[in-house]
């Protein structure tokens, strides 16, 4: 092992824009549900589907339309 090492020719991480960070969110069952079932139709699991629509979501600034029953 060197006592040290030289950076002068590294690249930069081309997958750094791409971490995921873990966190705990509460769902509902009927949504995660649909997710699922459409994780089955397409062969991607069913986080990977919902990391998909929300960042669909906030590439394309979509605003939360709510309107209380």
């Amino acid at each position: 092992m060197r006592k040290e090492y030289s950076f002068s020719n590294a690249t930069p991480n081309p997958y750094i824009k791409k971490l995921r960070k873990q966190i705990s969110i509460r769902i509902d069952v009927d949504t995660i549900n649909f997710f699922k079932k459409q994780a089955e139709e397409t062969g991607i699991t069913y986080q990977n589907l919902i990391n998909l629509y929300l960042s669909d979501c906030a590439a394309h600034s979509k605003k939360i339309n709510i309107a209380w029953k």
